[in-house]
């Protein structure tokens, strides 16, 4: 009788072992499943990751040698202005969505003129009671010459609430119409064509400080779309071309 009962007893211990050891290895065998999706779906991620930096780096690159094809045509000369809370704050341009094209609203003065201009502005706000905030990346002057004023990494005062994502452009005129001569007219269509370039912008992302504030800025063609849409048009097809090339 005792016999029997302890073998009984040693049965059900030993079912008891079989069915821990069984659920053990289940929970074992479900476990190193979990990890082995978690580490697949990981794994995945991390190759769409590599695989969207590579595009980027690798569209960056190109738009930037296309952009380096431009260059030679350019006479830019890097007359930074000095930090101020007027004209350059030094606050980060972090991402580029376009261009705003902008004239200096005082026929006859050069680029040099109106980058000295935004330079003097500290000494010139002294005493007023509304002080001047102005810059702009680039100037244009009469002669095609292209300062620049501010770093393409850094805002300029120009756009207004565009300032935080554009690079603004001033272009010197001759006369009270505001209108263009053919030099300054040309050195623009390759400016902003090296800008649209660089940063992988199209025509459509070109635009004036009027469609910004209603300001009649740059006057002319703002009085004249058909000739603002022409420019924009040499613009696309001069970045065609270089493409191309």
């Amino acid at each position: 009788m005792i016999s029997t009962l302890r073998k009984r007893h040693q049965t059900i211990v030993s079912n008891k072992k079989r069915r821990y050891s069984s659920r053990t290895r289940k929970r074992r065998t479900s476990k190193r499943g979990r990890c082995a999706l978690i580490i697949s779906v990981a794994a995945f991620f991390i190759l769409l990751c590599c695989v969207i930096v590579s595009f980027i780096v690798r569209n960056n690159r190109d738009n930037t040698v296309q952009a380096q094809k431009i260059l030679p045509k350019l006479s830019i000369q890097t007359k930074l202005i000095q930090k101020n809370k007027y004209s350059r704050p030094g606050i980060a341009l972090k991402k580029v969505k376009g261009v705003v094209v902008h004239y200096t609203a005082n026929p006859g003065t050069d680029a040099e003129d109106n980058r000295n201009y935004f330079n003097n502005l500290p000494k010139l706000n002294v005493g007023k009671q509304k002080a001047t905030y102005a810059s702009s990346h680039f100037v244009i002057g009469l002669e095609g010459q292209i300062v620049q004023c501010i770093p393409l990494n850094e805002i300029a005062y120009a756009s207004n609430g565009r300032n935080y994502d554009t690079i603004s452009i001033e272009c010197c005129h001759p006369g009270k119409d505001g209108k263009f001569n053919n030099t300054t007219y040309q050195a623009l269509i390759e400016l902003v064509s090296y800008l649209c370039l660089k940063y992988d912008l199209t025509k459509e992302q070109v635009i004036r400080h009027y469609d910004v504030t209603g300001k009649l800025c740059p006057l002319y063609f703002v009085k004249h779309e058909d000739e603002w849409n022409q420019l924009k048009d040499k613009i696309e097809k001069n970045c065609q071309t270089i493409s191309e090339s």
